[in-house]
């Protein structure tokens, strides 16, 4: 699990803007979603091109989430990425220049649709009703990548909490998109992953900054355990 180490000042800052320490404490579970980004064979499994050893590391964490969102009344989503024969032509920039040529021939090889590299990891709880989305950038949300936003917004969600790989790139553009969308975000400081701590925290950094509400597990669990009770006194 990665060490978690928000700047002491960031957060003082960050505290005195909100007048609070996390935001949106108040998750409506029939309004939120927890979104799983890219938690698929191809990251978490050793020994893959593109693994992400931490990836392993933060699945009981997502687990409990999912379960607690299950129990609330909430949405699971698992966004997963395909990279497809529209790719090399859609995306020529990253396939063209941040990839190797072997590199971008694994990754089209890993995440094609149907490949074992692109499916859920196999001990990640999947339940009945929970959504399935397939992406084809890194930002779920970006134009084009996915219909992610269209079936949020059919189940009137309008907070997302989000959990995956990578932290400082798919995790990351994600929610930034969605900030910016106007979702209200909570990413979660140990339920994301990333290839170091160093990218770990420089995003956690960004994100409490300006971006989301960054909590930890057992904080989420707790306010949707809250959260009948809270809505009752309403």
């Amino acid at each position: 699990m990665h060490t978690i180490a928000i700047d002491p000042e960031t957060l003082e800052r960050v505290t005195r803007w909100r007048g609070k320490d996390h935001m949106f404490e108040d998750i409506d579970p029939a309004r939120t979603a927890l979104v799983v980004i890219d938690m698929q064979n191809g990251f978490t499994e050793a020994g893959s091109e593109m693994e992400v050893p931490e990836s392993r590391e933060i699945v009981p964490n997502i687990n409990r989430l999912s379960a607690a969102m299950a129990e609330a009344g909430g949405l699971n989503v698992f966004v997963y990425f395909v990279v497809d024969d529209e790719t090399p032509k859609n995306w020529s920039t990253w396939l063209g220049y941040f990839c190797t040529a072997e590199r971008g021939d694994n990754a089209k090889a890993l995440f094609a649709p149907g490949a074992h590299g692109g499916a859920i990891a196999s001990d990640l709880v999947v339940r009945p009703g929970d959504l399935m989305v397939p992406k084809s950038r890194f930002s779920a949300l970006v134009p084009g990548s996915s219909d992610l936003h269209a079936q949020l917004q059919a189940r009137g969600i309008d907070t997302v909490i989000i959990t995956g790989t990578v932290t400082n790139c798919c995790c990351e553009s994600t929610a930034r998109d969605a900030m910016q969308m106007d979702y209200k975000v909570i990413f979660v400081a140990d339920g994301t992953a990333a290839l170091s701590d160093a990218d770990h925290n420089a995003t956690l950094n960004n994100m409490v900054s300006i971006f989301a509400d960054v909590m930890t597990t057992d904080e989420i669990v707790g306010f949707l355990a809250a959260a009948p009770q809270r809505i009752a006194a309403e």
